[in-house]
């Protein structure tokens, strides 16, 4: 009784703490956001032009896979913090004091993510049925109809996302942007396992419905089946996405009575649940305890740990009680010899990027290579796609690294920290991306295809531009890590013409509108390092 006290108490500080922060409003206004698309059609769930009645049924369906498929993976990116807080907070420390096992801290803290999760999926279910009042296509509000899918495939979907961030806090290699970079390949493995093409002359196996992690499978097998009864023609084909204008006013609507829900259905939630449990449980083995001599080890036998002051007494052998006068030298301003030339500054940028990645170096060589190897078709659509995802941390740092080393102090009261600095760490970037993909640019250079070489540069430009106005203004780098993750992946992965801002097909030639883009990430860059300049 007493551990289920603590328990509810640590969950309840937790969720308190997390909704007052910016990031939870921003994506429940996401969540909202997603929320009217499905109210407008924009964001629509068909068969090949068919769509349901909206009704309660089809309603909470839409919304069940609305959750599943993307609060799964922007849920993880906001409470993907809780115990790394606790670190920097020093709350730690004081728990790590008090006999609570390491289990029950890490199930306390997966059921606190999942605690502000599942205020996401009631914001959703509410959104739902305000929806049904609304759209006036079907009035008539069944609640259970409604709320049950989004319940049973939302909030274990969303269990399994809440312990996967516990997990990922607590393995010392994720804990970091790699386990950002990470989550989202297990993400889209967990989607594809369980929505691989349904046979439509045999019926949906037991081990489909648990392999069904988003719902997918449970849900869309039944209504293939009444698409096809009303349309022979139909292939079998199911989208989840934006839909045009054209595409919702000429679906054929059906009507949707509800899920039939079976045994392997029902075990299969709870199944995920129990997954769920066990991962929080695994991370239990991982997690240090907030303990510093773990994994550091090696380096504390090394050398021995001593203060500064220690090191200073040690030095000059200075008695304890004498205290030297203090005696600052001004600050000079001239035109010369006190600058720093700017180009040094951007040296120093870079050296502070690269510092300690003996190892990324081989990697990148070995794409740099076979950009210039492989045949230029290749190496401008695939090999060039890999080697501007595999810099991907070294950009994430980029307009953040103040907050996450606590030098902002140091960095804004230094001379012109809005109009050199932050130009000099974008500049910095953009060499990054250069060298990284040299190859393809000189080749592009050397054949003279210079419209394709000047959307090479654009894309060199863009990329650092979107890091650091993603740094600037959300002070982590979490949020440029999943927003390039996931539109590298749609655009130059699988060459989606809109969102292809590397221009690795000719269809997906859209310069103009990513120097645009670029020009603009960059005036918000400078707009937000000098909104916080005024407040710091």
């Amino acid at each position: 009784m007493k551990n289920a006290h603590v328990l509810y108490h640590m969950v309840k500080a937790d969720l308190l703490e997390r909704v007052r922060r910016y990031g939870y409003l921003l994506t429940l206004l996401f969540t909202l956001f997603m929320a009217y698309g499905v109210y407008t059609g924009q964001l629509a769930y068909q068969f090949e032009g068919h769509r349901g009645v909206y009704n309660s049924a089809w309603l909470g369906c839409e919304m069940a896979l609305v959750t599943t498929v993307f609060l799964t993976l922007f849920g993880f990116y906001v409470v993907k913090n809780t115990i790394q807080r606790d670190r920097e907070t020093r709350v730690g420390q004081i728990l790590a004091s008090t006999p609570m096992s390491k289990s029950f801290y890490t199930v306390a803290k997966a059921l606190s993510n999942f605690a502000v999760l599942t205020t996401m999926i009631l914001v959703l279910a509410l959104a739902a049925l305000a929806m049904q009042l609304l759209h006036a296509e079907n009035r008539h509000i069944y609640l259970w109809l409604l709320l049950s899918p989004i319940m049973a495939f939302g909030l274990t979907a969303l269990a399994v996302t809440a312990a996967l961030a516990v997990l990922f806090e607590t393995l010392p290699g994720l804990r970091s942007g790699l386990g950002n970079v990470v989550y989202f390949f297990i993400w889209i493995s967990l989607l594809i396992a369980g929505a691989r093409p349904l046979d439509q002359n045999r019926p949906v196996t037991t081990g489909r419905y648990f392999a069904d992690f988003s719902g997918i499978v449970s849900i869309s097998s039944q209504m293939q089946a009444i698409v096809r009864h009303l349309d022979p023609q139909y292939n079998g084909g199911v989208a989840l996405g934006v839909a045009f204008n054209a595409d919702r006013l000429s679906a054929k609507r059906f009507l949707w009575t509800g899920l039939a829900w079976n045994p392997a259905m029902v075990l299969s939630r709870l199944m995920w649940l129990m997954i769920a449990a066990a991962i929080a449980l695994l991370a239990s083995l991982f997690f240090d305890r907030f303990d510093p001599a773990r994994g550091w080890q090696f380096a504390m036998r090394k050398t021995k740990a001593q203060s500064p002051i220690e090191n200073f007494e040690a030095a000059v052998n200075l008695p304890e009680q004498v205290v030297l006068p203090a005696h600052l030298t001004p600050l000079v301003h001239t035109s010369s010899g006190h600058k720093l030339r700017f180009i040094h500054l951007v040296r120093s940028e870079l050296r502070l990027m690269l510092k300690g990645l003996r190892w990324w170096y081989l990697v990148a060589a070995g794409l740099l290579i076979a950009e210039f190897v492989a045949p230029l078709a290749a190496a401008h659509g695939s090999v060039l796609v890999a080697a501007w995802i595999w810099p991907i941390l070294i950009w994430s740092q980029m307009g953040s690294r103040e907050n996450r080393y606590a030098t902002r102090s140091l960095i804004f009261s230094s001379p012109h920290a809005l109009y050199r600095q932050l130009p000099a760490v974008w500049t910095a970037g953009i060499v990054v991306a250069l060298a990284t993909g040299s190859g393809v640019g000189i080749r592009l250079l050397l054949t003279g295809n210079l419209h394709a070489f000047a959307g090479w540069l654009v894309a060199a430009a863009f990329i650092p531009s979107l890091a650091i106005a993603c740094g600037v203004w959300s002070g982590n780098s979490k949020l440029f890590e999943a927003i390039y993750t996931v539109w590298w992946y749609i655009g130059p992965l699988n060459h989606l013409p809109a969102l292809d801002f590397m221009g690795t097909t000719p269809a997906s030639d859209h310069t103009p509108v990513y120097l645009f883009l670029t020009m603009g990430l960059l005036a918000a860059s400078l707009f937000g390092r000098r909104v916080r300049l005024a407040y710091a």
